[in-house]
């Protein structure tokens, strides 16, 4: 079965389209959204509506959550105080521009989604959060210890953690611990469709192939693809500059950052 997953487009219509055109011609076998449609562009509505006509099953990020209660509060980790008072910015022009009927959507979405599959006489549970299962805005790194991330997919019971909101992919697969009976963990941030940050301004997802062998006790038998596609940057970075929102999130769209 090949699942693809994406996460973080904060309402950047060029990378959504793009994204769609390209999982299209690659013909998975399901699609999950991990959340974050809106904040940081223009086309807040537009992104929610082009997922809700889909059908694509979604969960709330921490913006979508903010948003959908017209809270003032993102609950995003800045470290400066211009990163605040940008933000500050995104959250009251989001807050503005989102009709009603999307906003009761972001408030309705789940907090996560698990998906079980029965094989090889084992049971693979598959869990796709926006940040974590403990919290919707805790950011889980790759650099993350490797005790904390494990007892955060084990008080869960995920085999298969899937997750956004840093907007850096990486696969983490989590050895086996002797308490666990040569039981494997994979942990895997999908990137960012809308807002990367790691240096690469091309939108990006993963499909997730889990196959017949697949198996908690098989270190590779869960493979991950990261695919990165083109899409139309400056329309969605000059968008910005012709908004209310600080031109630093349109340098962040060319910069990959």
């Amino acid at each position: 079965m090949r699942i693809a997953l994406f996460s973080d487009i904060h309402a950047n219509l060029p990378a959504l389209e793009a994204f769609f055109k390209d999982v299209e011609s690659r013909s998975p076998d399901a699609i999950y959204c991990l959340g974050d449609l809106v904040g940081y562009n223009i086309w807040a509505n537009e992104v929610i509506n082009e997922v809700r006509k889909r059908g694509i099953p979604t969960i709330a990020g921490n913006y979508d959550f903010g948003v959908g209660r017209t809270s003032d509060d993102c609950g995003c980790a800045y470290k400066t105080e211009d990163e605040k008072a940008n933000g500050a910015i995104s959250i009251s022009f989001t807050n503005s521009i989102v009709k009603d009927d999307e906003r009761k959507y972001l408030r309705t979405l789940p907090a996560h989604i698990r998906v079980e599959f029965q094989l090889n006489n084992d049971k693979l549970n598959l869990l796709l959060v926006h940040g974590s299962p403990r919290k919707i805005n805790e950011y889980l790194f790759e650099d993350r210890e490797e005790k904390s991330m494990l007892r955060i997919m084990q008080d869960a019971d995920a085999d298969v953690m899937c997750f956004g909101h840093t907007h850096k992919p990486y696969h983490r697969i989590l050895p086996a611990q002797p308490s666990d009976s040569d039981h494997y963990r994979h942990a895997i941030n999908i990137g960012s469709v809308g807002k990367p940050k790691d240096g690469d301004p091309r939108g990006g997802y993963v499909i997730l192939h889990i196959n017949e062998n697949s198996s908690i006790k098989e270190k590779d038998s869960v493979q991950v693809e990261f695919i990165r596609f083109e899409y139309d940057v400056e329309k969605a970075a000059k968008a910005v500059e012709a908004s209310p929102l600080p031109d630093a999130f349109a340098e962040s769209l060319r910069k990959g950052v």
